[in-house]
């Protein structure tokens, strides 16, 4: 049954999340509408609600012209058209906007905004960056970087080295080739910590239940390496570690080893910038860095190198946790210690 008060003041907030919940019905006009109709709010007293559109009609209103609250709302539409656009750029021909516009049956003006509202990039963007994932995901396997290029859709490697990173692809499908990394493992406050080092610093600080665990996610993040374990030489460090776990005020600073792509290492770089005991939004990094909240959090869920690089100081705009590589427990109570 519905519940008047709740469907009234989605009503007035025309909130699109109650659309194909219920519609309202207008004595006065004898129209029915969606929750989400734009046009202009009618006396509370003149409403009537239904659980669809059926039950509406069969009362002998008729359906709304502007919100067309029998199918798809324009937003849904925008949506669905939003996603098959989507799924043409994912194919292997590279389209135009007017092309793709024309494919969709859309404007390309028209396409452009509905497009960047839902997925806060154009579609040339949008294309790039899913082109790009799918040559990160196949590099690891390749016997060649051109393989992979070929195969994610690029015509050569050109457009690969256009753009300057911190590894070339070449670098990251060796994923460690020819390295040794030594690690240490121990208990802490949130569980296990692994720290692994190369000759230039330390390029993973891990957090897991059980060291096997952790063996293996250091494993699968460098699969190319030689990993050696070595408590005694890396016991100064790790418990540099453990005493920032302890006693958060007490920073250390340790030679990095950060591996990234250029803006993997831009977000990383800003992470380190937030103080200890603040937090900052997915959004407002993204707005530092000019960029998406979508991306910003790839590159935190990419980051390998925890509490040093302070991904857990990231939130959601409304300031609760999301998001955390090792566990929004483990986020939480980092954020405790640093705030408390």
């Amino acid at each position: 049954m519905l519940d008047s008060d709740h469907c009234w003041q989605a009503v007035c907030a025309r909130d699109t999340q109650h659309d194909g919940a219920f519609v309202f019905a207008v004595r006065t006009t004898g129209i029915y509408c969606r929750p989400s109709c734009p046009a202009r709010r009618p006396r509370r007293d003149n409403v009537v609600f239904y659980s669809d559109a059926a039950s509406a009609e069969a009362a002998g209103f008729r359906p709304c012209k502007r919100c067309s609250p029998q199918g798809q709302s324009p937003a849904q539409q925008l949506d669905t058209l939003v996603a098959a656009a989507c799924a043409l750029l994912r194919g292997e021909q590279r389209l135009t906007l007017p092309q793709l516009a024309a494919r969709i049956g859309l404007s390309p003006s028209h396409l452009a905004r509905a497009f960047k509202a839902r997925t806060g990039l154009t579609p040339h963007a949008w294309a790039a960056a899913e082109r790009r994932s799918r040559f990160d995901e196949r590099l690891a396997q390749a016997h060649s970087v051109l393989d992979a290029a070929l195969a994610a859709g690029y015509s050569g490697t050109r457009a690969l080295y256009e753009k300057p990173q911190a590894m070339t692809p070449a670098q990251r499908r060796q994923r460690g080739a020819g390295e040794c990394l030594r690690y240490s493992i121990a208990p802490c406050p949130l569980g296990q910590v692994l720290l692994a080092t190369s000759d230039r610093g330390v390029c993973a600080l891990l957090f897991g239940d059980d060291p096997q665990g952790l063996r293996e996610e250091l494993q699968q993040r460098f699969a190319a390496a030689r990993l050696e374990e070595d408590a005694e030489s890396l016991r100064s460090w790790l418990q540099q570690v453990l005493t920032q776990l302890e006693e958060p005020q007490r920073a250390i600073h340790l030679p990095l080893d950060i591996r990234g792509t250029a803006f993997q290492q831009r977000v990383w770089q800003a992470l380190q910038r937030i103080p200890k005991g603040e937090t900052r939004s997915y959004a407002e990094l993204a707005g530092q860095l000019h960029s998406h909240p979508r991306a910003v959090a790839r590159a935190c869920a990419s980051n390998a190198i925890g509490l040093l690089v302070p991904c857990h100081r990231v939130v959601a705009s409304d300031g609760s946790l999301s998001g955390y590589r090792w566990g929004l427990q483990r986020k939480r109570r980092l954020l405790e210690q640093e705030q408390s």
